[in-house]
């Protein structure tokens, strides 16, 4: 055992800021303080495990308790994708769902994984008893779980209570972004929120009228009211990172012992970065402010007058996990034929926002903070810009000074959607 304390970050306040929310969403949306934990005792086989970390961080939050069990049905989740991805080929797990014409709510054709990854996920996150509610890409609506308000009795069986046992969450995900890349071998991932409940379910009955209005309610909440978020990386290696809103970890999957270990602690973003993301196909299609701050950082024409380099892997996860580790700036922007962009504000662009912002950087839609923004509903598209601090304050400049009556009337519509 290694005797020598690690701290994986000071104590923090992550104490939101009031978005320009509905009256009643503001109302729930509540300030917190998370201690991080400190280990004076590491194994030197194992070092620390995800599982650990979370133990951890129950003791030292007595309050995240029941958030223990939640991240633990995501971590197994997440190890069974991984085991799916890994040997789609060999498996026959590659291709469209049906043989081609299953279509999504997104009016996406879904793949075959994308089909199973979000069983996977539901039914762990079903498992756990602290989810209420479960929204996905991959389903119209989101999905009520009556088994977390039930609780053993009587011969083994569940019988109904009028009784809240523990915390409810709200959890959000992406079951598997970047599935269209499986068949090229390309890093896919999960991308995963959790959100309190903002009113109780407890009293819903699954054919209640009722319900459906309700899981909105609970559902549609700004990133700034997100508890966790996350996502897990399937690439040369399996990582999941994730934050509780006291700092950013990252965790390697060790398949000798089944376990994500601590490899990443207190990932920082630098201020600045040297590296561009985005798609430069869409290019003479994007914004025009936009468009101009690539030009000037190509060039080195930018505030730091040096050339960046670009790289897009197509791949959120992927893109978002280079742009964490080396800084720079990652973009799915709004274009002429996708005006809000094509990432969905609630399972994809808030959770990723939240992490980019606890490990010191910023995400914008262009001028609008993206936490600020409560969905109007599940599938809501945004345009999503992130990294590094000082990189996406400079390409906000850029549209502070742009005039186009077409673009300040977009902020305008997502700012007023969020206020009513």
């Amino acid at each position: 055992l290694s005797r020598r304390p690690l701290r994986l970050s000071q104590s923090r306040s992550a104490a939101v800021r009031v978005p320009r929310a509905s009256p009643v969403m503001m109302a729930n949306i509540k300030e917190r303080t998370v201690r991080a934990p400190v280990f004076d005792e590491v194994c030197e086989q194992t070092g620390i495990t995800l599982t650990r970390y979370m133990m951890e961080v129950s003791r030292a939050n007595p309050e995240l308790r029941d958030l223990e069990s939640l991240i633990s049905g995501i971590q197994q989740a997440c190890k069974t994708i991984s085991s799916l991805v890994d040997r789609a080929t060999i498996t026959g797990m590659v291709g469209y769902a049906n043989g081609g014409g299953s279509i999504n709510v997104q009016g996406e054709e879904q793949k075959k994984l994308d089909v199973v990854t979000n069983d996977v996920l539901k039914r762990a996150l079903r498992f756990t008893g602290k989810v209420g509610i479960i929204a996905s890409e991959e389903e119209d609506v989101p999905v009520f779980n009556k088994d977390a308000y039930k609780v053993p009795g009587g011969e083994g069986k569940y019988q109904d209570v009028t009784v809240d046992i523990g915390s409810k969450y709200v959890t959000v995900f992406d079951p598997l972004d970047g599935s269209s890349n499986v068949d090229a071998n390309i890093p896919t991932g999960t991308i995963f929120g959790v959100y309190e409940e903002a009113e109780s379910m407890e009293n819903c009955m699954v054919n209640d009228d009722s319900v459906e209005g309700s899981c909105l309610l609970n559902t549609l909440q700004p990133g700034d009211a997100l508890v966790a978020s996350g996502y897990c990386l399937y690439s040369s290696s399996c990582m999941f990172v994730f934050t509780i809103g006291a700092g950013v970890n990252g965790f390697t999957y060790d398949r000798s012992i089944g376990e994500f270990v601590l490899t990443h602690p207190n990932i920082q973003l630098p201020k600045r970065g040297k590296i561009y993301s985005m798609n430069e196909a869409n290019r003479w299609d994007w914004d025009k402010p936009l468009q101009d701050y690539v030009t000037a950082i190509q060039t080195g024409q930018g505030q730091t007058k040096a050339k960046y380099s670009s790289r897009y892997i197509g791949s959120m996860v992927g893109d978002v996990h280079r742009t964490l580790l080396y800084g720079g700036i990652f973009g799915y922007p709004a274009d002429k034929k996708n005006k809000d962009g094509k990432l969905r504000l609630l399972y994809e662009a808030a959770p990723m926002s939240f992490l980019m912002e606890q490990a010191g950087g910023l995400s914008l839609t262009g001028k609008t903070r993206i936490m600020d923004l409560v969905p109007q509903k599940v599938h809501q598209r945004v345009p999503f810009l992130a990294g590094s601090y000082d990189d996406v304050m400079e390409m906000r400049s850029y549209y502070d000074a742009c005039d186009d009556p077409e673009i300040i009337k977009r902020c305008l519509a997502r700012l007023e959607g969020s206020a009513k």
